[in-house]
C-alpha cells in the first residue's frame, strides 16, 4: 500500500497530463509552455528557496552527492558498453548513451521524495534539503554531460563542442538558481518574508505542473519503428544504474534514508529534456523519444522496488 501511495499520485498526474494533451482538452501549446514556465520560474525558485535557506547544511549531504554522481558515470560506462554490445552505429551513440544516464530527476524524483515526511537523514540533513542539494548540481552535470556524449559521437570533440556547452551552462536555469541561491546565503542575506512568501508559491507549483508537463511531453513521443535500442536505454537508465548505485553506496556505507534517496533518484526516467537536446544537437530524435516513453513504463518497476526494498 506504501508503494502505491507514493508512486500513483506521480504517475497519474503524469497520466493526466498525457490525457489533457491527447483528448484536446487543453491547446497543443499549453503543456509546453506550463512545461517551460515550470522551468525557467517553478524549479529555479526552489532550488533557491531551499539553497538559500539551507546552506549550512550543505556538507551534510555531501555522501549522498559523491554516490550519485559516482553511479552516474557507472551508468555513462554502463551505456557505452551497451552501444558496443547493440551495435549502434557511430552518430547514434550520443542519444543512445545520454537516454541512458540522464533521469528525470526535477519532475519525477523530487515529487517521489516530497511525498515522505520531511525528517532528518544520517547526516542531519533534512530528507528534502539533501534531495534539493543532490538533484541542483546533478543538473548542471547532465546537461554538459550529455552535450558532450552527443557531440562526441559526432566526432566533433574539441573547441567545437565549446560554444553549445557554455550555452547550454550559461542559460540552464537550475544553475543559476543553485550560484544565486549559494551566493545569496554565504553573503549573510535573508529573504524579506514576501519574497520568500512568492519563492515557496513559485516552488511549490514546479512540481505537479511538471508533471503535467512530462505527460503532455509523453503524448507527443513516439517509440518510433523499432524497440529493442529505447528499451535497452531504460533498462540501463531505470534498472542497471540502481543496482549500479546501490552498490556504490554500499561501498561508501550510505543506509536508510539516504540510500532510499540515491536510488530513487537513479531510478527515475530518462528525462523528456533529452530528447529536445538531442534533436538541437543533430542526435536521433526516435530513439530519444523512444527511450523516454519505454522508461516511464520501466521505472514503474523499479522505483516501486526501491521503495519496497531500500
Amino acid at each position: 500500500m506504501q508503494i502505491l501511495n507514493i508512486l500513483a499520485p506521480v504517475f497519474l498526474m503524469i497520466g493526466l497530463g498525457a490525457w489533457l494533451q491527447r483528448s484536446g482538452f487543453v491547446s497543443p501549446d499549453f503543456l509546453k509552455e506550463a512545461n517551460r514556465v515550470t522551468y525557467w520560474l517553478g524549479l529555479p525558485a526552489l532550488v533557491f528557496s531551499q539553497l538559500a535557506s539551507s546552506v549550512h547544511e550543505l556538507g551534510g549531504a555531501q555522501r549522498v552527492l559523491v554516490v550519485m554522481f559516482a553511479a552516474t558515470g557507472l551508468s555513462i560506462a554502463a551505456g557505452y558498453l551497451g552501444a558496443v554490445l547493440l551495435r549502434v552505429p557511430g552518430g547514434v551513440v550520443g542519444t543512445f548513451v545520454q537516454a541512458s544516464f540522464r533521469g528525470n530527476l526535477a519532475f519525477v524524483g523530487l515529487p517521489i521524495i516530497y511525498s515522505f515526511p520531511d525528517q532528518p537523514v544520517a547526516s542531519g540533513v533534512s530528507l528534502r534539503t539533501a534531495a534539493i542539494v543532490t538533484v541542483a548540481p546533478m543538473m548542471v552535470f547532465y546537461n554538459v554531460a550529455g552535450v558532450v556524449v552527443l557531440l562526441v559521437s559526432q566526432h566533433r570533440f574539441g573547441w567545437a563542442m565549446l560554444k553549445p556547452l557554455v550555452r547550454q551552462l550559461a542559460t540552464n536555469p537550475p544553475l543559476l538558481a543553485t550560484v544565486a541561491g549559494l551566493t545569496f546565503a554565504f553573503a549573510g542575506w535573508s529573504l524579506l518574508p514576501a519574497l520568500d512568501k512568492t519563492f515557496t508559491a513559485l516552488g511549490e507549483m514546479a512540481l505537479p505542473l511538471g508533471l503535467l508537463g512530462v505527460g503532455g511531453s509523453l503524448a507527443l513521443a513516439s517509440a518510433g519503428k523499432g524497440w529493442r535500442l529505447p528499451f535497452s536505454c531504460a533498462v540501463i537508465k531505470t534498472l542497471v544504474t540502481p543496482l549500479l548505485g546501490w552498490a556504490v553506496a554500499a561501498a561508501c556505507g550510505l543506509a536508510g534514508l539516504e540510500l532510499k534517496t540515491v536510488l530513487i533518484l537513479l531510478a527515475c526516467p530518462t528525462a523528456v529534456v533529452s530528447y529536445t537536446i538531442a534533436l538541437e544537437l543533430k542526435g536521433d530524435g526516435n530513439l530519444a523519444s523512444g527511450a523516454i516513453v519505454a522508461s516511464v513504463l520501466t521505472s514503474l518497476v523499479s522505483l516501486a522496488l526501491v521503495i519496497a526494498l531500500a
